[in-house]
Protein backbone atom coordinates (compact mmCIF):
# COMPACT_ATOMS: atom_id res chain seq x y z
CA UNK A 1 0.00 0.00 0.00
CA UNK A 2 0.93 3.57 -0.27
CA UNK A 3 1.32 5.16 3.37
CA UNK A 4 0.98 8.22 4.64
CA UNK A 5 2.54 8.40 8.34
CA UNK A 6 1.93 10.32 11.05
CA UNK A 7 3.46 11.00 14.38
CA UNK A 8 5.57 13.77 15.99
CA UNK A 9 7.88 12.27 18.82
CA UNK A 10 10.50 10.21 19.51
CA UNK A 11 8.06 6.96 20.36
CA UNK A 12 6.79 7.42 17.36
CA UNK A 13 10.06 6.51 15.40
CA UNK A 14 10.55 2.94 15.42
CA UNK A 15 6.99 2.40 13.91
CA UNK A 16 8.33 4.87 10.94
CA UNK A 17 11.81 2.43 10.62
CA UNK A 18 9.09 -0.63 10.68
CA UNK A 19 7.47 0.58 7.87
CA UNK A 20 10.26 1.98 6.01
CA UNK A 21 12.04 -1.30 6.06
CA UNK A 22 8.33 -2.67 4.85
CA UNK A 23 9.23 -4.66 1.22
CA UNK A 24 5.62 -4.39 0.94
CA UNK A 25 4.43 -0.84 1.26
CA UNK A 26 5.79 2.62 0.31
CA UNK A 27 5.86 5.46 2.95
CA UNK A 28 5.06 8.34 0.45
CA UNK A 29 4.87 10.86 3.32
CA UNK A 30 5.37 12.15 7.15
CA UNK A 31 2.45 14.24 8.67
CA UNK A 32 4.26 15.66 11.79
CA UNK A 33 3.70 18.33 14.13
CA UNK A 34 5.14 22.33 13.12
CA UNK A 35 8.56 22.43 14.34
CA UNK A 36 8.84 24.10 18.34
CA UNK A 37 11.04 25.95 20.04
CA UNK A 38 13.41 23.79 22.39
CA UNK A 39 16.66 24.20 24.55
CA UNK A 40 17.77 27.44 26.08
CA UNK A 41 17.99 29.51 23.07
CA UNK A 42 13.92 28.94 22.50
CA UNK A 43 15.44 27.85 18.49
CA UNK A 44 12.73 25.80 16.37
CA UNK A 45 13.72 22.21 16.23
CA UNK A 46 12.01 19.64 14.00
CA UNK A 47 10.32 16.73 15.59
CA UNK A 48 12.14 13.73 15.43
CA UNK A 49 9.39 11.82 13.30
CA UNK A 50 10.72 15.14 10.78
CA UNK A 51 14.69 14.57 11.10
CA UNK A 52 14.35 10.48 10.76
CA UNK A 53 11.92 11.34 7.40
CA UNK A 54 14.47 14.00 6.12
CA UNK A 55 17.50 11.48 6.67
CA UNK A 56 14.95 8.41 5.06
CA UNK A 57 14.33 11.27 1.56
CA UNK A 58 10.82 11.18 2.37
CA UNK A 59 8.65 14.13 2.18
CA UNK A 60 7.36 15.76 5.23
CA UNK A 61 4.48 17.70 5.65
CA UNK A 62 3.63 19.95 8.80
CA UNK A 63 0.42 21.76 8.78
CA UNK A 64 -0.68 24.08 11.47
CA UNK A 65 -4.03 21.86 12.28
CA UNK A 66 -4.63 18.71 9.71
CA UNK A 67 -7.78 20.91 8.54
CA UNK A 68 -5.73 23.56 6.62
CA UNK A 69 -6.50 23.54 2.88
CA UNK A 70 -3.40 22.67 1.64
CA UNK A 71 -2.51 20.11 3.54
CA UNK A 72 -5.81 18.08 2.36
CA UNK A 73 -5.10 19.21 -1.20
CA UNK A 74 -1.53 17.59 -0.70
CA UNK A 75 -2.85 14.24 0.72
CA UNK A 76 -5.31 14.17 -1.70
CA UNK A 77 -3.15 14.48 -4.23
CA UNK A 78 -0.37 11.72 -2.50
CA UNK A 79 -3.83 9.51 -2.84
CA UNK A 80 -2.38 6.97 0.13
CA UNK A 81 -3.91 3.50 0.54
CA UNK A 82 -3.77 3.88 4.37
CA UNK A 83 -2.28 6.24 6.90
CA UNK A 84 -0.60 4.77 9.93
CA UNK A 85 -0.35 7.38 13.43
CA UNK A 86 1.82 6.99 16.38
CA UNK A 87 1.31 10.13 18.50
CA UNK A 88 0.79 12.32 15.66
CA UNK A 89 -0.49 14.77 18.90
CA UNK A 90 -3.60 16.74 17.06
CA UNK A 91 -7.06 15.79 16.28
CA UNK A 92 -7.75 14.73 13.09
CA UNK A 93 -10.98 15.93 10.98
CA UNK A 94 -13.65 13.81 9.35
CA UNK A 95 -12.51 16.01 6.20
CA UNK A 96 -8.86 14.24 6.55
CA UNK A 97 -10.33 11.29 7.97
CA UNK A 98 -12.18 10.35 5.04
CA UNK A 99 -8.91 10.84 2.70
CA UNK A 100 -7.03 7.12 2.53
CA UNK A 101 -9.30 4.87 1.09
CA UNK A 102 -8.50 2.41 4.61
CA UNK A 103 -8.49 4.96 7.06
CA UNK A 104 -6.05 5.96 9.45
CA UNK A 105 -5.38 3.45 11.78
CA UNK A 106 -3.91 4.48 15.26
CA UNK A 107 -1.30 2.54 17.54
CA UNK A 108 -2.27 3.20 21.03
CA UNK A 109 -0.40 2.35 23.63
CA UNK A 110 -3.32 0.39 25.95
CA UNK A 111 -5.15 -2.43 25.66
CA UNK A 112 -8.24 -0.67 24.55
CA UNK A 113 -10.91 0.07 25.58
CA UNK A 114 -8.99 0.89 28.82
CA UNK A 115 -7.07 3.72 28.75
CA UNK A 116 -8.27 6.08 26.28
CA UNK A 117 -6.66 9.13 25.72
CA UNK A 118 -3.20 11.25 25.81
CA UNK A 119 -1.37 9.73 28.37
CA UNK A 120 -2.27 6.24 28.77
CA UNK A 121 1.38 4.59 29.85
CA UNK A 122 0.81 7.29 32.49
CA UNK A 123 -2.27 6.34 33.73
CA UNK A 124 -1.59 2.50 33.84
CA UNK A 125 1.07 2.66 36.53
CA UNK A 126 -0.19 4.92 38.33
CA UNK A 127 -3.13 2.99 38.78
CA UNK A 128 -0.99 0.18 39.81
CA UNK A 129 -1.74 -2.50 36.85
CA UNK A 130 -0.05 -5.52 36.91
CA UNK A 131 -0.39 -5.67 32.34
CA UNK A 132 -0.20 -3.01 29.39
CA UNK A 133 -0.25 -3.26 25.91
CA UNK A 134 -0.67 -2.09 22.55
CA UNK A 135 -3.63 -1.66 20.08
CA UNK A 136 -4.10 -0.78 16.40
CA UNK A 137 -7.55 0.58 16.09
CA UNK A 138 -9.41 2.31 13.17
CA UNK A 139 -10.15 6.25 13.78
CA UNK A 140 -13.00 7.43 13.93
CA UNK A 141 -14.41 10.60 15.28
CA UNK A 142 -14.60 9.30 18.64
CA UNK A 143 -11.57 9.32 21.22
CA UNK A 144 -9.88 6.11 20.56
CA UNK A 145 -13.00 4.49 20.19
CA UNK A 146 -12.43 2.97 16.89
CA UNK A 147 -12.46 -0.99 16.18
CA UNK A 148 -9.64 -3.01 16.53
CA UNK A 149 -7.56 -5.21 14.27
CA UNK A 150 -4.79 -6.32 16.83
CA UNK A 151 -3.42 -6.05 20.50
CA UNK A 152 -0.26 -7.30 22.13
CA UNK A 153 0.36 -7.14 25.91
CA UNK A 154 3.43 -6.34 28.04
CA UNK A 155 4.29 -6.78 31.52
CA UNK A 156 4.83 -4.04 33.89
CA UNK A 157 7.91 -4.58 35.75
CA UNK A 158 7.99 -3.38 39.67
CA UNK A 159 10.71 -0.80 39.13
CA UNK A 160 9.33 0.50 35.43
CA UNK A 161 8.80 4.37 34.86
CA UNK A 162 6.21 5.44 31.95
CA UNK A 163 9.66 6.42 29.83
CA UNK A 164 10.90 2.53 30.13
CA UNK A 165 7.28 0.62 29.31
CA UNK A 166 6.97 3.28 26.64
CA UNK A 167 9.99 2.67 25.28
CA UNK A 168 9.21 -0.95 25.13
CA UNK A 169 5.61 -0.39 23.96
CA UNK A 170 7.32 1.49 20.82
CA UNK A 171 9.58 -1.01 19.90
CA UNK A 172 7.23 -4.54 19.99
CA UNK A 173 4.16 -1.84 18.70
CA UNK A 174 6.22 -1.25 15.47
CA UNK A 175 5.88 -4.37 14.43
CA UNK A 176 2.41 -4.92 15.37
CA UNK A 177 1.75 -1.64 13.36
CA UNK A 178 3.60 -3.11 10.56
CA UNK A 179 1.95 -6.60 10.62
CA UNK A 180 -1.50 -4.56 10.88
CA UNK A 181 -0.67 -2.51 7.60
CA UNK A 182 0.19 -6.28 6.39
CA UNK A 183 -3.12 -7.84 7.46
CA UNK A 184 -4.98 -4.73 5.88
CA UNK A 185 -3.29 -4.81 2.30
CA UNK A 186 -3.88 -8.26 1.78
CA UNK A 187 -7.17 -8.23 3.67
CA UNK A 188 -7.16 -11.20 6.02
CA UNK A 189 -7.33 -8.65 9.30
CA UNK A 190 -10.94 -7.05 10.04
CA UNK A 191 -11.52 -4.46 12.79
CA UNK A 192 -13.11 -5.84 15.67
CA UNK A 193 -15.54 -3.19 17.67
CA UNK A 194 -14.53 -2.46 20.89
CA UNK A 195 -16.63 -3.97 23.64
CA UNK A 196 -19.12 -0.80 25.77
CA UNK A 197 -17.46 -2.43 29.17
CA UNK A 198 -13.97 -1.47 30.62
CA UNK A 199 -13.79 2.25 29.13
CA UNK A 200 -11.16 4.00 31.32
CA UNK A 201 -10.22 7.33 30.34
CA UNK A 202 -6.27 8.75 30.68
CA UNK A 203 -5.87 12.62 30.04
CA UNK A 204 -3.00 14.15 29.79
CA UNK A 205 -0.78 14.54 33.25
CA UNK A 206 -0.65 17.97 34.33
CA UNK A 207 1.75 19.71 36.77
CA UNK A 208 -0.27 19.68 39.01
CA UNK A 209 -1.23 16.03 39.24
CA UNK A 210 2.53 14.74 39.45
CA UNK A 211 2.44 16.58 42.81
CA UNK A 212 3.27 13.73 45.41
CA UNK A 213 0.87 13.70 48.23
CA UNK A 214 2.50 12.00 51.34
CA UNK A 215 -0.88 11.49 53.36
CA UNK A 216 -1.42 8.98 50.37
CA UNK A 217 -0.55 5.68 50.88
CA UNK A 218 3.91 4.45 49.96
CA UNK A 219 2.31 2.47 47.40
CA UNK A 220 0.76 5.24 45.29
CA UNK A 221 3.13 7.76 46.23
CA UNK A 222 5.49 4.76 44.33
CA UNK A 223 3.22 4.61 40.96
CA UNK A 224 3.54 8.61 40.79
CA UNK A 225 6.75 9.15 40.62
CA UNK A 226 7.17 6.46 38.34
CA UNK A 227 4.18 7.13 36.44
CA UNK A 228 5.06 10.77 36.04
CA UNK A 229 8.93 9.68 35.17
CA UNK A 230 10.20 11.31 32.92
CA UNK A 231 7.59 14.24 31.76
CA UNK A 232 6.02 15.99 33.83
CA UNK A 233 8.13 14.43 36.54
CA UNK A 234 6.83 14.25 39.88
CA UNK A 235 7.57 16.83 42.47
CA UNK A 236 6.97 18.13 45.87
CA UNK A 237 8.13 21.32 47.93
CA UNK A 238 10.85 21.70 49.96
CA UNK A 239 11.57 25.23 51.94
CA UNK A 240 9.45 26.73 49.39
CA UNK A 241 10.67 25.19 46.16
CA UNK A 242 10.14 22.65 43.85
CA UNK A 243 12.09 19.08 44.19
CA UNK A 244 11.71 16.81 41.75
CA UNK A 245 11.50 13.14 42.77
CA UNK A 246 13.17 11.12 39.62
CA UNK A 247 13.72 7.67 41.78
CA UNK A 248 12.03 6.34 45.07
CA UNK A 249 11.23 3.06 46.73
CA UNK A 250 8.49 1.91 49.74
CA UNK A 251 10.47 1.06 52.52
CA UNK A 252 7.63 -1.88 54.46
CA UNK A 253 9.24 -2.16 57.49
CA UNK A 254 9.81 1.83 58.54
CA UNK A 255 6.39 3.32 59.89
CA UNK A 256 8.15 5.84 62.65
CA UNK A 257 7.83 9.05 60.07
CA UNK A 258 4.56 11.33 59.51
CA UNK A 259 3.70 11.97 56.13
CA UNK A 260 6.73 13.86 54.84
CA UNK A 261 8.37 13.72 57.06
CA UNK A 262 11.82 13.06 56.37
CA UNK A 263 14.98 11.56 57.85
CA UNK A 264 18.30 11.63 56.80
CA UNK A 265 21.13 9.05 57.31
CA UNK A 266 24.50 8.88 55.83
CA UNK A 267 23.62 6.59 52.70
CA UNK A 268 19.62 6.75 52.90
CA UNK A 269 16.62 9.16 52.85
CA UNK A 270 13.49 8.11 54.26
CA UNK A 271 10.02 10.27 53.85
CA UNK A 272 7.03 9.83 55.51
CA UNK A 273 3.70 8.78 53.63
CA UNK A 274 -0.14 7.57 54.82
CA UNK A 275 1.49 4.14 55.24
CA UNK A 276 4.77 3.12 55.65
CA UNK A 277 8.55 5.66 54.47
CA UNK A 278 9.73 5.67 51.03
CA UNK A 279 13.24 5.83 50.39
CA UNK A 280 14.16 8.54 48.24
CA UNK A 281 17.24 7.86 45.88
CA UNK A 282 17.48 10.34 42.66
CA UNK A 283 16.05 14.36 43.10
CA UNK A 284 16.59 16.65 41.05
CA UNK A 285 16.66 20.86 43.38
CA UNK A 286 15.33 23.42 41.25
CA UNK A 287 17.49 24.80 39.22
CA UNK A 288 20.11 21.79 39.53
CA UNK A 289 21.21 18.83 37.96
CA UNK A 290 19.61 15.45 39.11
CA UNK A 291 21.67 13.72 42.04
CA UNK A 292 21.75 11.23 44.61
CA UNK A 293 19.03 11.69 47.66
CA UNK A 294 21.89 11.03 50.13
CA UNK A 295 24.10 13.77 48.58
CA UNK A 296 21.52 16.46 48.35
CA UNK A 297 20.22 15.42 51.80
CA UNK A 298 23.75 16.39 53.22
CA UNK A 299 23.76 19.64 51.42
CA UNK A 300 20.90 21.21 52.82
CA UNK A 301 21.68 19.51 56.28
CA UNK A 302 17.57 18.81 56.71
CA UNK A 303 16.45 19.69 60.60
CA UNK A 304 15.07 16.96 62.78
CA UNK A 305 11.17 16.67 61.90
CA UNK A 306 11.52 19.01 58.61
CA UNK A 307 8.71 17.58 56.34
CA UNK A 308 8.71 18.03 52.35
CA UNK A 309 5.35 18.96 50.58
CA UNK A 310 3.10 22.32 51.27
Amino acid sequence: MKLVFAGTPEVAVPALDALIASDRHEVAAVVTRPDAPAGRGRRLVASPVAERAEEAGIEVLKPVKPRDEEFLARLREIAPDCCPVVAYGALLPKVALDVPARGWVNLHFSLLPAWRGAAPVQHSLMAGDEVTGASTFLIEEGLDSGPVYGVLTEEIRPTDTSGDLLTRLAFAGAGLLAATMDGIEDSTLHAVPQPHEGVTLAPKITVEDAQVQWSAPALRVDRVIRGCTPAPGAWTLFRGERLKLIQATPVLDRTDLAPGELSAAKNNVYVGTGSHAVELLWVQPQGKKPMRAADWARGVRIAHGELLGS
